[in-house]
């Protein structure tokens, strides 16, 4: 993993001289993991960032918190690490100046990922110099994900394939949803678990499956990103399980969505779940290099359409270390689609705000059409309890 990771900063730096850019500064934890191989477990919600200053001709820079030096240090493969305090002299900022150029023409950053604090400090040291967008440059250099990326994607699949099977196996009548997403957490865990050893890189990688589970039932099955609460099951209910947040691992997050039904569905229920679930797979039939994103939308668009319903949601998204990478199968993207591209493809529709249809995979374009990285029935689901 720290070799390819290593590759693709060598290929982002001949970019960057391509383009004319010094020096780019990364600051989400995906493209620094991407890049750099490692992610810090403090985060930037505690006003201590964690960064990647990347020059066109020269090494790599990591700038973290000294008290998690250690961990970074072990992680990465870069080799200048440099460590600031809350305290004293050794701030932050002074060690992302003392990475950059003294008098920078431009700064390149994550815009729409850029911390405040760390934004307010470029306006104030660097006044008069203008902030440019470094995130689409990575971002098209990860669109296409390489055999090895594919692979962990694999892994993180049969993971998300326990959890939808313990969720299948929670459901009935008089179970709580939140026994639910502790089955999730537990099944998830121990499969991940299976992944990974306590050697070298591998020790850093927790395998526990964390986050809230997003989780609907009943009466609020279209309040999507609803959590699971302490709502019994009863029978006739719609349960509807995301894996969005959840269905992760080694920092690859896929989307996967599963809706089941509590003892027996009824017609209208049924109907509209067909819809979703038709709609989805329209959508992966139309999937194969040479086809814009906006028609695979279309094609799931066109059966809501017969069915006689309208659909506000895109039909998917570009899955990789980040939760939303680019581009989105939705109506106005033009992206050509192309081998080792990885998407989230999702069936969704709400009618009255009461009756919901959802179903969501994993999948990654081959050279002939797409194969799954998740995996459970995608048919009506129906408990027997």
């Amino acid at each position: 993993m720290l070799e390819e990771a290593k590759a693709r900063t060598t290929v982002l730096q001949a970019r960057l001289k391509e383009l004319g850019i010094s020096h780019a500064v990364f600051t989400s934890e995906s493209s620094i993991a991407y890049l750099a191989g490692f992610w810090g477990y403090l985060g930037i919600e505690f006003g201590r960032p964690t960064m990647l200053v990347v020059p066109a001709d020269a090494a790599p820079i990591v700038i973290t918190p000294l008290m998690e030096s250690e961990m970074v240090a072990e992680m990465t493969w870069v080799e200048d690490v440099r460590t600031w305090e809350d305290m004293g002299q050794r701030s932050w900022g002074r060690a992302l100046a003392g990475a950059l150029p003294e008098s920078p023409s431009a700064l390149w950053i994550e815009r729409s990922d850029i911390p405040a604090i760390v934004r307010n400090f470029l306006d104030e040291r660097y006044p008069s110099v203008p902030l440019e967008d470094i995130g689409p440059v990575l971002g098209e250099q990860r669109m296409i994900k390489s055999s090895l990326e594919i692979e962990v994607m694999a892994q993180a699949g049969q993971i998300a394939g326990a959890m939808m099977k313990a969720a299948h196996g929670s459901l009935q009548e008089g179970a709580l949803e939140y026994e639910s997403a502790l089955a999730v957490i537990d099944a998830g865990t121990r499969a991940a678990a299976g992944f990974l050893t306590d050697k070298g890189w591998h020790r850093f990688v927790s395998p526990m499956i964390h986050n809230l589970q997003i989780l609907q039932s009943g009466k609020d099955t279209s309040m999507v990103h609803r959590r699971a609460s302490v709502k019994p099951y009863e029978r006739f209910d719609p349960v509807y399980f995301c894996f969005c947040n959840m269905a992760q691992f080694q920092q690859y997050k896929l989307g996967f969505d599963r809706m089941f039904h509590v003892g027996a569905v009824t017609d209208e229920a049924a109907r509209v779940q067909q819809a979703a679930i038709d709609a989805q797979q329209a959508a992966i039939a139309a999937i194969r290099p040479g086809v814009a994103a906006q028609d695979v939308a279309a094609a799931a668009n066109e059966v809501y359409a017969e069915r006689g319903y309208q659909t506000g949601y895109r039909t998917g998204r570009s899955i990789g270390m980040a939760y939303l990478e680019a581009p989105e199968l939705k109506t106005g993207d033009a992206t050509i689609l192309q081998p080792g591209m990885t998407f989230a493809v999702d069936g969704g529709i709400s009618i009255d705000g009461v009756t919901a249809g959802r179903i969501g995979d994993s999948i990654v374009v081959t050279d002939t059409g797409c194969e799954y990285l998740t995996s459970y029935p995608r048919e009506l689901l129906v408990t027997e309890r």
